[in-house]
């Protein structure tokens, strides 16, 4: 199948141009769009394919994606600005912003054992409707009063959509906002990012139809915490419908982005923390943001893996190219973004034909491999 592609390549990067292509030819893509940034030049931005199932919507410059989890890298950064501004400690218990966090035996959990899902709290056991995602508070006093499901330190498990209410809780206590209007005022706006948690309703038309896989991720052996987190009626958001979904503020699971966006965002991470001559996040909390809080054999994902404050890190499981101290984040469908500090590369691909892959999507895989065989 032959497919017009759109967008800024060089000649130097035509691997990733030819990627990109064979992505679409060989049946992979319904609409996608990959964009690298080098050292906080955007590089390459390539999109094609359609918007919509019917084929009728063409997928260009202005659509939006769901990104799903690759919202953990945005709500990652807003932590650490936080903690760069000196008005929130990664050391710091929970409990002392949070009082009722407490309960439960974790009253010494901290900040960074939450953002690097260790805490134990990656979903709930117990029954409940999956439309009370949608009230804020009622999910937050739910996590407040929930045991963990391990003990807390001992092991990673992924909290696929717990990690958003309990971030932008942290976040909403010391900042006063939520982590969506931060996202608004102090990055999106200002530096004109295309990013957004909780969209409103004026830009709900430019938002990508998703084409959801065929089946089920492998979770590899399921046990409690794994159930809790993915395998539940009710260990996802629903009974509310598509507007309200994108409508509502998840930082772990509803962020809405335009390739360029996060790899720009992820260049400034990349790049000692400038974005467009403004430091965003100093040099200093990068490393300390992005430095490892726990490796092992993750509790809910298949994956030995390797955690920062929230951000993904790519050794050992080198989805985001060769370097060790890349990191990131990947989202459910195949979406990613991902900054390399030791190159000053930093990219971003979405999607809305999703693959059962829970990290480490071939086809981004195979644009990102393109992109470090041309530097």
């Amino acid at each position: 199948m032959s497919i017009e592609i759109h967008g800024l390549c060089p000649d130097r990067f035509a691997g990733v141009r030819e990627a990109f292509a064979a992505n679409f030819e060989s049946g992979q893509e319904l609409g996608a769009r990959f964009c690298l940034v080098e050292d906080g030049e955007t590089a390459v931005d390539l999109w094609a394919g359609f918007a919509d199932r019917q084929r009728t919507r063409p997928f260009d410059e202005r659509t939006l994606t769901a990104v799903f989890s690759t919202t953990k890298a945005v709500a990652s950064l807003l932590i650490a600005r936080l903690v760069d501004a000196g008005k929130l400690d990664y050391g710091q218990r929970v409990a002392e912003l949070w009082p009722q966090f407490g309960q439960a035996g974790k009253q010494d959990i901290t900040v960074e054992q939450v953002m690097s899902h260790q805490e134990g709290l990656s979903g709930f056991p117990g029954e409940m409707d999956p439309a009370l995602w949608f009230d804020w508070d009622a999910v937050c006093a739910r996590l407040a009063a929930m045991a963990p499901l391990w003990p807390p330190g001992t092991a990673s498990g992924y909290h696929p959509i717990t990690f958003g209410y309990l971030a932008g809780e942290i976040f909403r206590r010391v900042d006063g906002r939520t982590m969506g209007t931060a996202l608004r005022e102090d990055l999106a706006g200002p530096f004109g990012l295309d990013l957004w948690i909780g969209l409103p309703d004026a830009e709900h038309g430019r938002v990508a139809d998703l084409q959801r896989p065929g089946g089920l991720p492998d979770f590899g052996e399921i046990n409690a915490a794994t159930k809790a987190a993915f395998l539940t009626p009710w260990s996802s958001p629903g009974g509310r419908g598509q507007a309200e979904w994108r409508r509502i503020e998840i930082p772990s699971a509803n962020g809405h982005a335009t390739a360029p966006a996060l790899a720009r965002l992820m260049g400034a991470l990349a790049g000692g923390g400038w974005l467009d001559g403004e430091t965003i996040l100093s040099p200093a909390l990068i490393a300390e943001a992005s430095r490892e809080r726990i490796f092992g054999q993750d509790l809910v994902l298949p994956f030995v893996m390797s955690w920062g404050a929230g951000f993904m890190r790519n050794a050992p499981v080198k989805v985001w190219g060769p370097g060790e101290a890349t990191f990131g984040h990947s989202g459910w469908g195949g979406s990613c973004a991902f900054a390399d500090p030791e190159t000053g590369l930093a990219g971003a691909y979405v999607m809305n034909k999703q693959s059962t892959d829970l990290i480490g999507d071939a086809r981004a895989r195979r644009l990102i491999e393109a992109a470090y065989a041309a530097l």
